[in-house]
């Protein structure tokens, strides 16, 4: 893994007010004062879902690192009778390996090729 190669990771979750506290404290045990900083959330939270959002360019040895956050994150239980889980999707450009889309659904994180529509954020 070369350490010059870089990966541009945008993306958001969509979760509950009680996942979102847990979301947070994941965020905070994976701080590293540098990549943990591309996260955010809205200035003030509209109506019922929480939305946090993700955007930064991160070394390709990073990856992991992120990954496994948002495998954590997925893995969050449902707060309510509703059931719902904490779903999301990623665009992941990778300088080399072109770019793969990473959906948080269903309690896991499913990665795939990136649709070719989406090729004009990587020119």
């Amino acid at each position: 893994m070369s350490m010059g190669v870089y990966v541009s990771v945008r993306g958001w979750l969509e979760c509950d007010e009680t996942q979102l506290v847990t979301v947070q404290k994941i965020i905070s045990s994976h701080a590293d004062d540098h990549y943990s900083n591309g996260w955010g959330t809205p200035r003030q939270h509209i109506n019922w879902t929480h939305y946090i959002f993700y955007g930064a360019d991160i070394r390709e040895s990073a990856l992991d690192w992120f990954m496994n956050q948002l495998r954590e994150i997925a893995r969050i239980p449902a707060s309510d009778d509703d059931g719902d889980l904490i779903r999301g999707l990623f665009l992941a450009s990778h300088e080399v390996d072109g770019a793969a889309e990473w959906q948080i659904r269903e309690g896991q994180l499913f990665v795939s090729p990136a649709d070719a529509r989406h090729q004009y954020l990587d020119e």
